[in-house]
């Protein structure tokens, strides 16, 4: 009997590593999130992929955070774009403050995932997450690069009015928290709350300048920024988790292709603040098709 039950674990060892090395002979099947964001990083991916010779089955806009990630450990896609702070999610530690500091955030992540097969290569610079943005005349005219620059505008009787959704507001982790790191606080005349409001009804009432409002809460690389000229204030003092996206690809799947890490590295370098909001700006706002624009970027792409 013994000798029967080693010789079924041995079939089953070998059949599961043959069932591996199929999943990881066959096409790398890339996938995103089902937004504008993951839809241009999902194609430039694909593209860099297929540019180098490796197929690829393209299964972009697959759902949301939760549905893409149970997909990937399960082995039904390879490769999606993640952002390093849903790390905190991902491993119930919302309340470390590792999250706010990019570099730690990406080892973290990168290490805790790793134990599961799941390896995460170079990310972009640009941080997708909270953020207090402004008109553009104002930033030019009075100076504003930073919240810390905000901070003095408003203490120098500086006018101001910021639209945000409720929860921004009333979050904790939202402005609360960047009015006690930064030393302001905003009053009820101050505020053009909106009910359910996203960040496309709060950029449009900076940019529309409605009821006076001359800033808003955005993420840090919503398409519209750019064409409505505004300006994300930087988070000098780290107040809000780093959200950077990189690639996460199935430890199998990149030892059947090592090249995967040297052909992705060079194009989330290239991937700063402005340059991801000119891309997502191009589809969300300009209405182009998230394949020509990373296309367009790709050939742009030096070698």
């Amino acid at each position: 009997m013994k000798r029967s039950l080693t010789g079924m674990a041995v079939l089953a060892t070998a059949s599961l590593l043959t069932l591996s090395a199929a999943q990881a002979s066959g096409p790398v099947v890339v996938s995103s999130k089902i937004d504008t964001e993951g839809s241009v990083l999902g194609q430039l991916i694909i593209q860099r992929l297929e540019q180098a010779g490796i197929e690829v089955e393209d299964r972009l806009q697959l759902g949301g955070t939760s549905i893409v990630r149970s997909a990937l450990k399960a082995g039904e896609i390879d490769l999606y774009p993640e952002y390093t702070g849903n790390g905190a999610f991902f491993f119930d530690m919302a309340d470390s403050d590792v999250w706010n500091d990019a570099g730690e955030a990406y080892a973290t992540v990168k290490e805790l995932d790793a134990e599961d097969g799941l390896i995460w290569l170079m990310p972009a610079d640009a941080n997708n997450t909270w953020a207090m943005s402004v008109r553009g005349d104002l930033a030019r005219e009075q100076g504003l690069a930073t919240l810390e620059d905000l901070a003095d505008y408003l203490a120098a009787g500086g006018e101001f009015k910021f639209a945000a959704s409720a929860e921004f507001v009333e979050s904790e982790q939202a402005l609360p928290a960047f009015q006690q790191a930064y030393g302001f606080e905003l009053s009820s005349d101050q505020l053009l709350v909106l009910s359910g409001g996203n960040t496309a009804a709060t950029m449009r009432a900076a940019a529309q300048q409605t009821s006076g409002v001359n800033g808003a809460m955005t993420y840090g690389t919503d398409g519209g920024l750019g064409a409505l000229d505004l300006v994300v204030l930087e988070d000098t003092l780290g107040v809000q988790p780093v959200y950077q996206p990189a690639p996460v690809v199935r430890e199998a799947v990149l030892e059947a292709h090592p090249e995967i890490e040297s052909l992705l590295a060079p194009v989330f370098q290239a991937l700063d603040l402005e340059t991801l909001q000119r891309l997502n700006g191009q589809v969300a706002v300009d209405g182009l098709d998230p394949r020509r624009v990373a296309e367009d970027f790709l050939a742009e792409l030096p070698e």
